[in-house]
């Protein structure tokens, strides 16, 4: 399809030129900021902007997200151009361009996201916290010491040597910015940080108050290419790296962030490397800050309505248009200003929202012990500590073995060992298992992602000397069969969790793996004392609650009248729980007729107490294909041989041969057991109406009678219609809303 131009440039001029108007007023302020943060010319904040609107938002992979400087990284520049100059810090921001560059040619930007969440934002609290303290000290009159702590020990002199004119114009920035949010829709369309410097610049320049102007002498200066950097080349390398690695890393989260407050065309992210590395390079070159990807641009920029990467783009050159135009307007704005818009953004870096995530997966001390070292040590021994924390609570979980252990009245011991079973959780294991009395009877649930060989010989060596004490060991593998495989000499892979078999509780004996090396148990008797005793250690704890309510009364809701065969299992078919089926079972599920020979009381003793003492709603006789009782019928009780009972049982199916001959005649064919299986159903659901209370109900609409077959070799379930028009109409509506999901046809 040829795409419709015309539509597209109505899209752009509707939804991102109104956007990028507003993301432009948004990133000029922010811009001017973090470069006065980064002890950079402020021209080099503006610079960043222009080129991760440009270059970033033309050849990245996200279609809203909104490259510039990053506040997050200023800590890291700060320190650069105090130890390397402003130009070889260019130089250090070109080269790490390249190095993202390469990376995201070679498809790495997945693995930055392997980094955890809770190290980065530890890392920009930290650095929030640090602008914060720095900026705070500019604020007050004063000027920002090396280090937090410094900062931390100098406030309170500081607050007590006040300068009115410079305190009062940062406290109504700061005023301004948090009212903002607070004011009539109309007003809130102008941008906060705008809004607040140029309130603080018109009411210093109204009542002349003594404040110090930027400075624009160092960022008019003429241009000059960036040089080498001078010293250890170990540490630049270090310094490239960490550069690349924090700006790709902020880049590609703030990436996968924004993806989730838009519809359009999801991100690339190796693309976005790319692009943020081309950025990182053109802007190191024309002397601007490292740019990344921008979290307070980016989300503007989608609450602004923005669709395509046009919106990016046209924000870097409004912000190209205004430096080049309107430059001198920024030595209006009073430092003390841009100071208090700094160290309000630096206490919005400490995101409790952040918090409450991190401590919803265990990670707060990961969170806490960042922060605290970025702030103490500096930036890449934080985050190095933060990392080799959140290794080694990632090991921890990796290997933490549960060992849960209870004993019933009878002294039999139940043992649940869950996690992953190394060699790290052995001592552990072993302490475990060996508080459990000799000669015990010990059930032991693994309910276990992987197992080593040394997990394993911990396990099983107990296991062989418990037995060789007297006592009984009867394992069962609730997750996956580690150990089975381990005791049967099967190859065993260094994988954790392999394709685990179907759950158990609806799959025949014959189905099931065999418990793991258990002798060779094949009679009935012990199959059901073994479903007990795994009821008893896996079902009953979950349903208890379910079947103490239930020990004071039954209600069910359906009498279910069906075959005996083996094959039908009514709660599986159904999907139904305990308490809802009232359930009669014989062979052929016939109904005898009021009154018929040979007389039998079995199951109309089922329909009265269902009806007149349960009040159940609805009567359901559930036939089959492939009925045996039906075959009976059909040969006239021939294939019942021997047997008297049978025969004398199935001559109440004989109105359902009658029913069938008249139907099909008496010529059979291939498919004329399956036929009669569903007359027969028929015949029953008519076999009922022949009790006066069961009629008396249905006809006065409180009673529904439904029939259903059972097609085994489908498995489906199927509707039966009624001989009689509208008998069972209610039924029908009933059975069909009770599909849920199952085939069923009529």
């Amino acid at each position: 399809m040829i795409p419709d131009t015309k539509s597209n440039w109505l899209g752009t001029l509707r939804h991102d030129v109104p956007a990028s108007l507003v993301v432009f007023l948004v990133a000029v302020p922010l811009s001017l900021g973090i470069a006065m943060a980064s002890g950079a010319p402020l021209a080099a904040g503006l610079i960043a902007a222009v080129v991760g609107g440009i270059v970033a938002g033309s050849l990245g992979g996200s279609a809203v997200q909104v490259s510039g400087p990053a506040a997050g990284l200023s800590l890291v520049v700060v320190d650069l151009v105090q130890t390397y100059g402003w130009r070889a810090t260019c130089m250090i921001t070109l080269l790490a361009g390249v190095v993202q560059l390469l990376l995201g040619v070679f498809k790495a930007a997945r693995a930055a996201l392997a980094v955890s969440p809770a190290v980065i934002h530890g890392m920009l609290a930290a650095v929030g916290v640090i602008i914060a303290l720095s900026q705070l000290h500019v604020v007050l009159g004063g000027s920002s010491q090396r280090s937090a702590v410094a900062n931390l020990i100098e406030l309170p002199g500081q607050i007590a040597d006040l300068h009115g004119h410079k305190v009062a114009v940062g406290i109504l920035t700061i005023t301004v910015l948090a009212l903002w949010t607070r004011m009539p829709k109309q007003i809130r369309a102008v941008p906060a940080p705008l809004a607040a410097l140029l309130v603080a610049a018109g009411t210093a320049w109204a009542f002349g108050w003594d404040v110090t102007r930027v400075d624009l002498s160092d960022s008019v200066v003429s241009w000059a290419f960036p040089v080498l950097p001078q010293g250890d080349w170990h540490m630049v390398v270090a310094a490239v790296l960490l550069v690349a690695l924090l700006a790709g890393c902020e880049s590609l989260l703030c990436c996968v962030a924004v993806e989730g407050q838009h519809a359009g065309r999801r991100a690339d992210l190796d693309q976005e490397l790319t692009g943020q590395g081309v950025a990182n390079m053109v802007s190191g070159a024309l002397g601007g800050l490292p740019v990344a990807g921008v979290i307070v641009r980016s989300t503007t920029n989608v609450q602004a309505g923005a669709r395509t990467r046009w919106s990016a783009i046209l924000h870097g050159v409004w912000v190209l248009v205004f430096a080049i135009g309107f430059g001198w307007t920024i030595k209006l704005i009073p430092l003390e200003a841009l100071a208090a818009l700094l160290v309000f953004i630096g206490v919005q870096m400490v995101n409790l929202g952040h918090i409450k995530k991190v401590h919803g997966h265990g990670e707060v001390p990961v969170y806490v012990v960042t922060m605290l070292a970025v702030i103490l040590l500096g930036l890449a021994e934080g985050v190095l500590a933060g990392l080799a924390l959140a290794a080694l609570l990632a090991l921890r979980r990796l290997t933490w073995v549960t060992v849960t252990k209870r004993q019933d009245h009878d002294g039999r011991v139940h043992v649940t060992i869950s996690g992953s079973l190394t060699f790290l959780g052995v001592p552990r294991l072993t302490r475990e298992l060996r508080t459990i009395a000799s000669g015990a009877t010990v059930d032991l649930d693994l309910n276990i992602d992987f197992m080593d060989n040394a997990a394993f010989e911990a396990i099983h060596s107990w296991r062989l000397d418990h037995e060789r004490m007297g006592g009984t060991v009867d394992i069962d593998e609730l997750h996956d069969e580690w150990y089975s495989l381990a005791a049967s000499g099967a190859r065993m892979f260094p994988v954790k969790s392999p394709p685990k078999a179907p759950d158990r509780w609806w799959l025949p004996w014959a189905h099931r793996p065999r418990p793991a090396a258990a002798p060779d148990t094949a009679g009935a008797e012990c199959r059901l004392t073994a479903g007990a005793r795994e009821f008893h250690r896996r079902t009953a704890p979950l349903v208890r609650p379910i079947f103490t309510e239930l020990a004071r009364k039954q209600q069910p809701s359906h009498l279910f009248i069906t075959c005996a065969d083996s094959r039908i299992v009514p709660s599986l078919i159904t999907a139904s729980g305990p308490g809802d089926l009232f359930t009669v079972r014989n062979i052929g599920n016939l109904v005898p007729r009021r009154g018929s020979e040979p007389h039998d009381d079995s199951v109309v003793a089922a329909i009265e107490y269902a009806t007149q003492v349960l009040g159940v709603h609805t009567i359901t006789v559930c036939g089959h294909s492939g009925c045996g009782a039906m075959a009976g019928v059909l040969s006239a009780g021939v294939q019942a041989g021997s047997l008297p009972g049978l025969r004398r049982w199935l001559r109440h199916g004989d109105h359902s041969l009658a029913r069938f001959i008249e139907t099909e005649g008496d010529r059979l064919h291939s498919g004329a057991l399956d036929v009669l299986c569903r007359v027969n159903v028929q015949q029953q659901l008519e076999n009922l109406r022949t009790y006066r209370k069961v009629d008396e109900q249905v006809r006065a609409g409180k009673l529904a009678l439904v029939g259903l077959f059972f097609d085994i070799g489908a498995a489906r379930v199927h509707i039966v219609p009624p001989l009689r028009p509208g008998f069972s109409a209610l039924g029908e509506e009933r059975g069909s809303q009770a599909d849920d999901g199952r085939t069923m046809s009529a």
